[in-house]
Order: C-alpha cells, then structure tokens, then sequence
C-alpha cells in the first residue's frame, strides 16, 4: 500500500505564496512522475505540474513563472513552490505519483488533498 500526505494549503492574501509538500511512504519501489493537480468548485481535476525522477518539468500555461516543482528523490516528497497567487488558483490541490511497487506493479496514488484558498 502507497501513502500521499500534503500539507502546506491554506489562506493568503492575493500576490502571497504558498509551498505544498507531498510525501509518499509505503510499499514503494520507484517513483516516476509526481505530480500535482487542482480541482476548483464546480471543475474538473486538471494536472498544474508535473516531475520526472530525472528532473524533467512541465506546467499548465496559467502558472508557469509563478509555480515550481520540484522533488527529493531520497525523500519520496514532491513540492510546490506557489508566488504570485491570485484568487483564480484557489482550488483543492492534489498530489499524484506514478510508480511501481515493491511488488513491481505501476500504480498512481493519489494524496487526499489540500485546500488552497486565495483572497482578493
């Protein structure tokens, strides 16, 4: 079993920053991509970042320059450096990670969530 705990949401002022973490634990062989998504009222889930174990990034058009990830691979933890906030990044953001177990099975895990809140 494969555990993703966030942390890091909150509420701040429009301009402010926020960083989330995720932190992967269990029955874990390797870590691919990790990932973090959001989900907005009344939205679908949409990817915002994503990491390769190699350091490889992509963003969604609306954050880049303001939004980083980035990774420690001996951690198993993704993080997401957040400036520049506007009230149009609220939203609960999610992680994700595609790995193998130590079973040698591809799974993605998800972390519960964790409420970003942007006020203006």
């Amino acid at each position: 079993q494969v555990q993703l705990v966030e942390s890091g949401g909150g509420l701040v002022q429009a301009g402010g920053s926020l960083r989330l973490s995720c932190a992967a634990s269990g029955s874990i062989r390797s870590i691919y991509t990790m990932g973090w998504y959001r989900q907005g009222p009344g939205n679908q889930r949409d990817l915002v970042a994503v990491i390769t174990s190699g350091g490889i990034t992509n963003y969604t058009d609306s954050v880049k320059g303001r939004f980083t990830i980035s990774r420690d691979n001996a951690k198993n933890t993704a993080y997401l450096q957040m400036n520049s906030l506007k009230p149009e990044d609220t939203a609960v953001y999610y992680c994700n990670a595609d790995l193998w177990n130590k079973l040698g099975v591809r799974i993605r895990a998800w972390g519960q969530g964790t409420q970003v809140t942007i006020s203006s």
